[in-house]
Protein backbone atom coordinates (compact mmCIF):
# COMPACT_ATOMS: atom_id res chain seq x y z
CA UNK A 1 0.00 0.00 0.00
CA UNK A 2 2.62 2.95 -1.53
CA UNK A 3 0.03 5.48 -1.21
CA UNK A 4 -0.27 5.17 2.56
CA UNK A 5 3.44 4.28 3.55
CA UNK A 6 5.07 7.21 0.95
CA UNK A 7 3.25 10.32 0.19
CA UNK A 8 1.78 11.23 -3.28
CA UNK A 9 3.25 13.45 -5.23
CA UNK A 10 0.51 15.63 -5.13
CA UNK A 11 -0.08 15.76 -1.52
CA UNK A 12 3.98 17.74 -1.79
CA UNK A 13 2.53 19.78 -4.55
CA UNK A 14 -0.34 21.19 -2.81
CA UNK A 15 2.20 21.87 0.42
CA UNK A 16 5.39 22.90 -1.09
CA UNK A 17 6.36 24.55 1.94
CA UNK A 18 6.09 21.87 3.99
CA UNK A 19 9.31 19.41 5.23
CA UNK A 20 8.67 15.69 3.27
CA UNK A 21 12.21 15.28 2.90
CA UNK A 22 15.59 16.56 3.59
CA UNK A 23 18.95 16.71 2.08
CA UNK A 24 18.78 13.41 -0.70
CA UNK A 25 22.27 13.97 -2.01
CA UNK A 26 23.46 13.02 2.13
CA UNK A 27 23.58 9.45 3.40
CA UNK A 28 21.24 10.38 6.40
CA UNK A 29 17.64 9.49 8.14
CA UNK A 30 15.57 11.51 10.34
CA UNK A 31 13.98 9.31 12.43
CA UNK A 32 10.32 11.19 14.48
CA UNK A 33 7.83 9.89 16.91
CA UNK A 34 4.54 11.00 17.26
CA UNK A 35 1.88 11.24 20.20
CA UNK A 36 4.20 10.58 22.79
CA UNK A 37 5.70 11.35 25.72
CA UNK A 38 4.01 8.16 27.53
CA UNK A 39 5.68 6.29 30.40
CA UNK A 40 4.68 2.72 28.92
CA UNK A 41 7.14 3.66 25.24
CA UNK A 42 8.84 6.76 25.44
CA UNK A 43 11.58 5.20 27.69
CA UNK A 44 11.88 2.27 25.77
CA UNK A 45 12.58 3.76 22.95
CA UNK A 46 14.90 6.91 24.30
CA UNK A 47 17.23 4.00 25.86
CA UNK A 48 17.12 2.28 21.91
CA UNK A 49 18.03 4.88 20.17
CA UNK A 50 21.23 5.06 23.04
CA UNK A 51 22.34 1.83 22.53
CA UNK A 52 22.69 2.68 18.78
CA UNK A 53 23.96 6.10 18.92
CA UNK A 54 20.94 7.80 17.24
CA UNK A 55 19.07 11.03 17.44
CA UNK A 56 15.75 11.49 16.78
CA UNK A 57 12.67 14.42 16.62
CA UNK A 58 9.59 14.13 19.14
CA UNK A 59 6.50 15.39 17.65
CA UNK A 60 4.60 15.56 21.09
CA UNK A 61 1.26 16.15 21.92
CA UNK A 62 1.08 18.99 24.77
CA UNK A 63 -1.18 17.39 27.06
CA UNK A 64 1.29 14.11 27.05
CA UNK A 65 4.06 16.64 28.04
CA UNK A 66 1.77 18.28 30.71
CA UNK A 67 1.28 15.06 32.19
CA UNK A 68 4.66 13.75 31.56
CA UNK A 69 7.20 16.54 31.71
CA UNK A 70 9.56 14.22 33.28
CA UNK A 71 9.72 12.69 30.14
CA UNK A 72 9.61 16.16 27.99
CA UNK A 73 12.85 17.11 30.03
CA UNK A 74 14.61 13.77 29.11
CA UNK A 75 13.78 13.71 25.81
CA UNK A 76 15.69 17.17 26.05
CA UNK A 77 18.79 15.99 28.05
CA UNK A 78 19.26 12.99 25.50
CA UNK A 79 19.69 15.09 22.99
CA UNK A 80 16.68 14.42 20.56
CA UNK A 81 14.52 17.25 19.14
CA UNK A 82 11.04 18.16 19.99
CA UNK A 83 8.07 19.40 17.60
CA UNK A 84 4.42 20.71 18.39
CA UNK A 85 1.54 17.71 17.32
CA UNK A 86 -1.12 20.45 18.93
CA UNK A 87 -2.39 19.86 22.80
CA UNK A 88 -5.10 17.54 22.03
CA UNK A 89 -3.72 15.58 18.93
CA UNK A 90 -6.66 17.38 17.30
CA UNK A 91 -7.93 16.59 13.58
CA UNK A 92 -7.65 19.10 11.01
CA UNK A 93 -10.24 18.07 9.21
CA UNK A 94 -13.16 18.56 12.32
CA UNK A 95 -11.66 22.15 13.40
CA UNK A 96 -11.62 25.72 12.59
CA UNK A 97 -8.40 27.13 11.20
CA UNK A 98 -8.70 29.26 14.16
CA UNK A 99 -9.29 26.21 16.73
CA UNK A 100 -6.58 24.09 15.13
CA UNK A 101 -4.13 26.97 15.51
CA UNK A 102 -4.94 27.57 19.40
CA UNK A 103 -4.45 24.45 20.19
CA UNK A 104 -0.91 24.40 18.43
CA UNK A 105 -0.39 27.80 20.83
CA UNK A 106 -1.36 25.97 23.54
CA UNK A 107 0.90 23.06 22.85
CA UNK A 108 4.28 25.47 22.18
CA UNK A 109 3.39 27.19 25.41
CA UNK A 110 5.24 23.47 26.75
CA UNK A 111 7.14 22.27 24.28
CA UNK A 112 8.57 25.48 22.75
CA UNK A 113 9.08 24.42 19.11
CA UNK A 114 8.65 25.76 15.35
CA UNK A 115 8.24 22.83 14.44
CA UNK A 116 4.80 21.40 13.54
CA UNK A 117 3.71 18.02 12.58
CA UNK A 118 -0.61 17.97 11.90
CA UNK A 119 -2.22 15.06 13.51
CA UNK A 120 -3.20 12.02 11.54
CA UNK A 121 -0.77 13.45 8.85
CA UNK A 122 -3.84 15.86 7.67
CA UNK A 123 -3.96 19.42 7.72
CA UNK A 124 -6.41 21.65 5.29
CA UNK A 125 -5.05 24.48 3.17
CA UNK A 126 -6.14 27.48 4.99
CA UNK A 127 -4.69 26.02 8.55
CA UNK A 128 -1.91 25.12 6.49
CA UNK A 129 -1.29 28.80 5.81
CA UNK A 130 -2.17 30.19 9.24
CA UNK A 131 0.33 27.66 10.63
CA UNK A 132 2.89 29.01 8.34
CA UNK A 133 2.08 32.88 8.66
CA UNK A 134 2.44 32.08 12.53
CA UNK A 135 6.26 31.06 12.07
CA UNK A 136 5.70 26.90 12.43
CA UNK A 137 7.83 25.23 9.45
CA UNK A 138 5.36 22.09 8.95
CA UNK A 139 6.93 18.63 9.06
CA UNK A 140 5.51 15.51 7.70
CA UNK A 141 7.03 12.75 6.10
CA UNK A 142 8.68 10.71 3.61
CA UNK A 143 8.06 7.13 4.92
CA UNK A 144 5.47 6.04 7.50
CA UNK A 145 6.02 2.65 8.65
CA UNK A 146 2.49 2.15 10.34
CA UNK A 147 3.24 0.80 13.45
CA UNK A 148 0.17 1.94 15.08
CA UNK A 149 -2.10 -0.42 12.53
CA UNK A 150 -3.72 -3.63 14.34
CA UNK A 151 -2.73 -4.90 10.72
CA UNK A 152 0.63 -5.04 10.74
CA UNK A 153 3.20 -7.05 12.88
CA UNK A 154 6.39 -5.74 14.05
CA UNK A 155 7.99 -7.58 10.78
CA UNK A 156 5.82 -5.30 8.38
CA UNK A 157 7.28 -2.10 10.31
CA UNK A 158 10.65 -3.45 9.29
CA UNK A 159 10.35 -4.28 5.90
CA UNK A 160 8.42 -0.56 5.50
CA UNK A 161 11.37 0.41 6.68
CA UNK A 162 13.72 -1.53 4.18
CA UNK A 163 11.41 -0.79 1.19
CA UNK A 164 11.15 2.89 1.16
CA UNK A 165 13.68 4.66 3.28
CA UNK A 166 16.15 6.50 0.78
CA UNK A 167 18.29 9.31 1.49
CA UNK A 168 16.91 11.74 3.79
CA UNK A 169 14.15 10.37 4.72
CA UNK A 170 11.72 11.34 7.21
CA UNK A 171 10.27 8.08 8.81
CA UNK A 172 7.23 8.90 11.11
CA UNK A 173 7.39 6.10 13.83
CA UNK A 174 5.29 6.41 17.22
CA UNK A 175 5.61 7.09 20.62
CA UNK A 176 2.07 5.06 21.86
CA UNK A 177 -0.23 2.34 23.23
CA UNK A 178 -0.83 1.48 19.89
CA UNK A 179 2.57 1.21 18.10
CA UNK A 180 4.89 0.35 21.75
CA UNK A 181 4.38 -3.85 21.75
CA UNK A 182 5.72 -3.41 17.73
CA UNK A 183 8.54 -1.73 18.05
CA UNK A 184 10.35 -3.37 20.89
CA UNK A 185 10.81 -5.39 18.74
CA UNK A 186 11.07 -3.68 15.31
CA UNK A 187 12.82 -0.34 16.81
CA UNK A 188 16.34 -2.42 17.39
CA UNK A 189 16.02 -4.55 14.22
CA UNK A 190 15.20 -0.68 12.41
CA UNK A 191 18.63 1.16 13.49
CA UNK A 192 20.62 -2.12 13.06
CA UNK A 193 19.71 -1.91 9.37
CA UNK A 194 19.87 1.75 9.05
CA UNK A 195 23.48 2.05 10.48
CA UNK A 196 24.04 -1.67 8.28
CA UNK A 197 23.52 0.85 5.40
CA UNK A 198 25.35 3.56 6.26
CA UNK A 199 22.62 6.07 7.16
CA UNK A 200 23.55 8.46 9.64
CA UNK A 201 20.85 9.86 12.33
CA UNK A 202 20.27 13.59 11.44
CA UNK A 203 17.52 15.79 13.91
CA UNK A 204 14.81 18.05 12.23
CA UNK A 205 15.30 21.84 12.87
Amino acid sequence: MKFIEQPPRIFRWFYPHALWRINPDKKAVFLTFDDGPIPEATPFILDTLDRFGAKATFFMVGDNAVKYPHLLDEVRLRGHAIGNHTFNHLSGARHTPWTYLANAKKADDVLHSNLFRPPHGWIGMVQYRVIRYCGYKVVMWDVVTRDYSRLLTAEDVLNNVKRYTRNGSIITLHDSLKSIDKLKHALPEILAWLKQEGYEFGVIE
